[in-house]
């Protein structure tokens, strides 16, 4: 620890993360968990980011976009899981001021991101069922790029900013976050300094990114849902309104978790259960958008077999 200068109190250099520490029990079986989820999300994207990339047929601004949300989910994870991972198989929970200040902004980074990539691909689903005839001038590759360059953006300059007036604080006293990793509200805690300049300004920024993309994603799903059941095909409003559902718990569990974490007022229970909450939009999320978006894609799957039988070379088609 460092003197703060002119203080009698002492600069923190680094924090502990508690994180399951109330269920040493759990700690193997938690690891091993936690270590299948980030292989298969980790492998299963990237998987999805060569098909993309690599198959002609899978150039369209729908694949485009889960082809960014995949790329996001990788950095998603890695930014959270492997320093949790090391935590539950060593047992050591410290880790540095400036690694939790990286960590933090690499998380409002990629969140308030995803929030606008999601967004986008409403947008998208939302012209091409309600609105054919327009799909293929709004969504064109121009516009695509500035979707998703906008998106990027946003969250990086959203995240720059709150991180540049974390890291002007002080930390003193207590070093213990009760977190799996450095979330904003449990750092923010730990700070001696004046921190309601920096809450504002995150609050401002957190609804701006968060808010608005859940507001335009909301509406375009309620613009599909009223298309869909004006589909006067029984069986095809049924496979339309199933997939739109799916589509829709994906975005609420991803949207609702962060709000009670985030926005609900903190009573007792909903302390305890921020843990919980918090796993689903940072662990689970990413994985249920692979399970979603891709694994039940006729045109994922096909282009993964042919990838598959091109790999094993001309017998393979004789099999």
């Amino acid at each position: 620890m460092e003197k703060g200068k002119g203080e009698n109190q002492t600069s923190l250099t680094e924090f502990i993360l508690l994180e399951f520490r109330n269920l040493p029990g759990l700690q193997i079986l938690f690891f091993l968990l936690f270590l299948m989820i980030y292989i298969v999300t980790m492998a299963a994207n990237m998987l999805v980011v060569v098909l993309v990339v690599t198959d002609q047929h899978l150039h369209t601004p729908m694949y485009f976009f889960l082809g960014n949300l995949s790329c996001l989910a990788t950095c998603y994870t890695s930014a959270i899981l492997p320093r949790m991972l090391a935590t539950l198989l060593t047992g050591d929970r410290t880790v540095s001021v400036n690694g939790c200040i990286t960590q933090l902004y690499c998380f409002g980074f990629l969140a308030a991101t995803e929030c606008y990539i999601l967004a986008a691909m409403s947008y998208g689903w939302y012209l091409a069922i309600s609105k054919p005839l327009h799909y293929a001038f709004r969504m064109n590759g121009r516009n695509c790029l500035w979707l998703a360059a906008g998106s990027w953006s946003s969250g990086f300059l959203g995240s720059t900013v709150m991180t540049f007036l974390v890291s002007q604080l002080t930390f003193c006293g207590s070093n213990e976050i009760d977190h799996f990793f450095c979330d904003f509200t449990p750092v923010i805690q730990l700070s001696c300094s004046d921190t309601h300049l920096t809450t504002l300004v995150t609050l401002i920024l957190s609804s701006i990114e968060t808010l608005t993309p859940f507001l335009l994603t909301l509406m375009a799903y309620v613009c599909i849902i009223v298309t869909v059941l004006g589909i006067p095909s029984t069986r095809e409003r049924q496979k339309a309104f199933s997939t739109c559902c799916l589509h829709l718990a994906v975005v609420t569990i991803f949207y609702g978790t962060i709000i009670i974490v985030y926005v609900m007022p903190k009573n007792s229970m909903l302390r305890e259960l921020n843990k919980v909450f918090s796993v689903f939009y940072t662990i689970l999320t990413p994985l249920a958008h692979l399970l979603i978006y891709s694994l039940r894609n006729k045109e994922i799957n096909e282009a993964l077999r042919k990838a598959t039988s091109k790999c094993m070379g001309p017998n393979s088609q004789q099999m």
